[in-house]
């Protein structure tokens, strides 16, 4: 879970120095050059254009469904990023058994430890990085989203409810609600979990709704909507998706029987 962690701080410090690079201060337009230009910030500045004209000029409501349409085309790997972190909750009881097994720090103890980990990870079907590979894969996405915005002036100066998408929101309301549903999400994905006795675990579940909400303070009000909208995405995911998992495993408890 530190490793997640440190990943996760890094990814968001790669977007914060990407976010400064990257001919930023040049507009982006279909004779943008480069790979970059070309493939990720054009299209998604297109994208969102599209979608604020079939609703009347609101780039605002262009972003809140192209939010959407990146949450469904990553719904598969959080479906297993979900399905991967209850499986590793599930097997932490036997994981302590085997550290507390071969405790000794010599090097022979732990290439054991790290031998009989990988086997019951395979025996349970769990797959430790499946949990960072959306983290890798949004990364692109959450940059060019933030290109899209800043070297379109179309989008930076549009006004959507109480903000304008290119200032940061002036009343803190976005990145409230983003790590208000950050943290949400989290505390779905740990509840009736052992993960809730785990002390990185509950670190976790504090620090990154705190992180999310400071960047999303900093931020352009449009990348902070990207946050809101994806972040209460993912809360009804994880409800929907969660309920049938549990029901299983309850069923897998009790054989099947029906009182």
């Amino acid at each position: 879970m530190s490793k997640k962690f440190f990943l996760l701080v890094s990814m968001l410090g790669l977007v914060v120095l990407l976010s400064g690079c990257m001919n930023i201060d040049k507009p982006i337009t279909s004779e943008s050059e480069g790979i970059w230009d070309q493939y990720f910030v054009f299209p998604m500045s297109w994208l969102i254009e599209y979608f604020a004209e079939l609703f009347g000029g609101s780039y605002g409501l262009g972003i809140v469904i192209v939010t959407i349409i990146v949450r469904f085309v990553l719904l598969p790997l959080n479906v297993k990023q979900l399905k991967s972190s209850r499986a590793m909750q599930d097997v932490q009881p036997e994981l302590k058994e085997l550290q507390k097994k071969y405790s000794s720090k010599d090097a022979n103890t732990q290439q054991k430890l790290q031998k009989e980990t990988m086997a019951l990870f395979q025996k349970h079907g769990v797959n430790p990085l499946a949990g960072c590979l959306p983290i890798f894969v949004q990364m692109p996405v959450l940059i060019a989203i933030y290109h899209a915005i800043m070297r379109n002036a179309e989008i930076q100066t549009h006004s959507f409810l109480w903000f304008e998408l290119g200032e940061s929101d002036p009343y803190f309301i976005l990145p409230i609600v983003a790590g208000a549903a950050t943290f949400l999400q989290q505390k779905l994905m740990m509840a009736g979990s052992p993960a809730g006795q785990n002390p990185q675990m509950m670190v976790m579940l504090y620090v990154m709704p705190i992180m999310i909400t400071v960047f999303a303070m900093f931020f352009p009000a449009a990348l902070a909507l990207y946050w809101v909208v994806g972040n209460i995405f993912m809360v009804a995911q994880t409800v929907f998706i969660r309920k049938p998992m549990m029901k299983d495993k309850e069923d897998a408890s009790t054989g099947g029987d029906k009182k």
